[in-house]
């Protein structure tokens, strides 16, 4: 990866209390975006396409993972078939809905996402969003 990448955010780190379960998980969920593991440590491991963005990992203070009210993650996919997959492969793997695949009118007409809870209540996304509908926003 060049140093002139337009993402802001290097990685983020969620944390998990049932490591295994967790990486059944993210490893079903995250294919359908292309993502894989890329990096791997005892306890944590990091998805990325090309370096790892995205870390699930037990507590280094050895206290519970939590989650937290207002947060979430959103990841990009590259068609609505992948938001599709991603949602399905969250159901089917222990994750729960919290937004169906589909548009947001609030978002404009350019969305099209899901919302999931993971296995540890971590809220994540899918967000394909089509650049042929987009008319501008800010």
């Amino acid at each position: 990866m060049s140093n002139d990448t337009p993402s802001i955010l290097h990685h983020v780190s969620i944390g998990t209390n049932d490591f295994d379960k967790a990486q059944t998980f993210y490893d079903a969920v995250l294919a359908p975006l292309g993502c894989k593991r890329v990096m791997e440590f005892p306890g944590a491991i990091a998805y990325g396409r090309e370096f790892p963005e995205f870390w699930v990992q037990t507590p280094i203070d050895g206290n519970s993972a939590q989650t937290g009210n207002g947060i979430h993650f959103g990841f990009f996919a590259r068609s609505q078939d992948e938001v599709n997959a991603f949602h399905a492969a969250a159901l089917k793997h222990g994750g729960t809905d919290d937004g169906a695949p589909g548009g947001r009118e609030e978002y404009g007409d350019a969305y099209y996402g899901c919302f999931v809870r993971d296995v540890d209540g971590h809220k994540i996304e899918a967000t394909y969003w089509d650049q042929s509908k987009d008319t501008g926003h800010t």
